[in-house]
């Protein structure tokens, strides 16, 4: 379970068995049967909502397709009702099961795509769907009535009944959207969500996460519709598989507010109703006033509030909150002065004849170096040189076009980002890359899930990691309210929590003054007199003398000068790349 979760896991137990039992009494005194079916759909498509949600809303990846999987359950249990007599309260799970077979298998390809790519891509499978139905004769297909055990088939007398089961599989569906919100499942989720790179950089399988969102989201999907066949008691291919189902799966969740389970069930207890009612009373003067219901609450919750209802309320909430001012961390010494060369280890990154180009660019170009054990690599040159680009092809953000590298022994090149990750290289970037929702805790407890720690000795490894960067005072604090100096901290940290054997560091003192500098400097010393090995990218030359062990000077993607700091920045081939041959010129006289 995720640091902190206990207290948020209750909290919500309680308000959700409140909101069931209070949700139930009021369905038991409604007498008015359409009112009866709306009280009915409200949780049907609530569940389709935290279908919805628990895919799209954590991951990111919109979803014009989830139509696909609530039809399949509604088509699973009314033709197991219709060929082989099979109940409902059977086919329903198995509805849920095929859900989840097609999701697992339209992921494979469609899971490669992004953005609008994946979206199209999502909103032909319910398309395609619907016409193998029409085509195979499958219309419309009502459902047997069963006189004689009707409950045993799901059929009841009292609409009432309907209302009960449908929030019942609500409960189940929440239940369930709560324990993966709450678990190192939903905090991939979410870190895949606001910083995907960020995520696969510290040791997450981006993929396979997404799939396993996708997974169960089909599955909650295909038992969501299962019950609403039961209670229309006929299906066609338009009705559950048309393009209104995915848009009410995703009005009803972007009203409320993605990436939380309540955004779903808020979003269906004010919409459904809305939309019924107008339907009913308007449906003959203006056919389709769902849509327009679903449409207009979209246009508005885009202009008012684009997070939803929920995230608006609480965002407002915390900030009519007087703020409790946050402790203050005793001052991060200085680096200690550095008397003596220190002593070279073993190599444990080697490099030879990394090259990366871009058409005819090329960024890296035939680079050879090594890293020693225990100690720091200041790469240096002007911007535009390829330093980045290396770090890229280093850590597996790019492919590298020939060469090899590899670290303690383990070929780095052509592996995922991922698994280069696990075998040892922690990163950070040159614009910070945070997951500003999650607080600072769940940020660098990202990297240790992403070593593959169990929850325990995951989050004893990110307070480590806190306490060795000195930002243990700010565990709770949220990272989008975090300074530039503790978001650098903060990076390192989820670095370190990964248990590297090297660091890439991409300009950590990038935007700092002089004592903010002076404080990572101190961490980084701290660090290397630990035994870590750093690999550093800076511009701040004096802070690199203070720093680093030996230089590697790129210059148009090509290694200009290695070796010991001094020799290095006395080289005129360094100095002429970083001032001009004017100065260089002007120094020789």
């Amino acid at each position: 379970m995720r640091p902190g979760a206990v207290p948020r896991v209750r909290r919500d137990l309680v308000v959700l068995v409140g909101c069931t039992v209070a949700y139930a009494a009021a369905s038991l005194a409604v007498s008015n049967n359409y009112y009866q079916l709306i009280l009915t759909l409200v949780p049907i498509w609530a569940v389709m909502g935290l279908s919805w949600n628990l895919f799209s809303g954590y991951v990111g990846l919109i979803s014009f397709g989830h139509a696909a999987f609530f039809g399949l359950g509604a088509y699973t249990v009314t033709l197991c009702l219709v060929w082989f007599d099979i109940t409902p309260w059977l086919g329903i799970p198995i509805g849920a099961a095929l859900g989840g077979m097609a999701a697992f298998l339209i992921g494979l390809p469609t899971l490669r795509l992004r953005g609008h790519y994946f979206a199209l891509a999502m909103l032909a499978y319910p398309i395609l769907f619907l016409y193998i139905l029409q085509y195979a004769g499958l219309q419309e297909v009502p459902l047997p009535m069963k006189r004689e055990h009707a409950a045993a088939f799901l059929q009841f007398a009292d609409p009432r009944a309907y209302t009960l089961v449908a929030t019942g599989l609500l409960l189940v569906a929440m239940l369930v959207s709560i324990a993966v919100e709450n678990s190192r499942f939903g905090l991939a989720l979410m870190a895949i969500r606001q910083n995907e790179l960020a995520a696969e950089a510290a040791g997450l399988d981006t993929w396979r996460w997404k799939m396993r969102a996708l997974v169960v989201s089909g599955a909650m999907a295909g038992s969501a519709g299962g019950l609403y066949a039961c209670v229309l008691l006929i299906v066609t291919p338009h009705s559950v598989f048309g393009i209104l189902t995915s848009a009410q799966a995703l009005t009803v969740t972007l009203f409320g507010g993605v990436a939380t389970v309540w955004g779903p069930l808020i979003g269906a207890v004010v919409l459904i109703p809305l939309a019924e009612t107008l339907n009913a009373e308007l449906g003959g003067v203006l056919p389709g006033i769902e849509g327009v219901v679903y449409g207009a609450a979209i246009i508005l919750i885009m202009l008012i509030a684009p997070e939803g209802v929920f995230w608006t309320v609480r965002d407002r909430l915390l900030r009519a909150r007087p703020a409790a001012p946050l402790p203050v961390a005793s001052p991060v010494p200085a680096a200690p002065a550095r008397v003596a060369q220190r002593p070279v280890g073993a190599p444990l990154l080697e490099v030879v004849g990394l090259s990366k180009s871009f058409g005819g660019l090329k960024a890296v170009n035939n680079v050879s170096f090594t890293v020693a054990r225990g100690t720091i690599l200041g790469i240096i040159g002007p911007n535009g040189a390829g330093k980045t680009t290396l770090f890229n092809v280093l850590n597996g953000v790019l492919p590298a076009s020939s060469g090899t590298a590899g670290l303690d022994g383990h070929a780095l090149v052509g592996l995922k980002l991922h698994r280069v990750a696990r075998l040892g290289i922690g990163r950070t970037f040159q614009v910070v890359r945070s997951f500003p929702r999650l607080s600072l805790l769940d940020n660098v407890v990202v990297g240790a899930y992403g070593a593959g720690l169990r929850d325990a000795e995951a989050i004893e490894t990110t307070h480590e990691a806190l306490a060795r960067v000195g930002l243990e005072h700010l565990a709770l604090v949220p990272a989008g309210q975090l300074t530039n100096k503790s978001l650098r901290l903060m990076e390192l940290a989820r670095a370190l929590a990964s248990r590297p054997q090297l660091l890439l560091l991409d300009e950590t003192l990038a935007g700092l003054g002089r004592e903010e500098c002076d404080d990572i400097l101190a961490v980084l010393a701290r660090l290397r007199d630990e035994g870590m090995t750093v690999a550093i990218i800076e511009h701040t030359m004096h802070a690199m003398l203070r720093i680093a062990d030996s230089f590697l000077v790129i210059d148009h993607g090509q290694v200009l000068a290695s070796g010991l700091p001094r020799d290095v920045i006395e080289n005129p081939a360094v100095i002429e790349a970083y001032l001009g041959k004017k100065w260089l010129n002007r120094c020789a006289k």
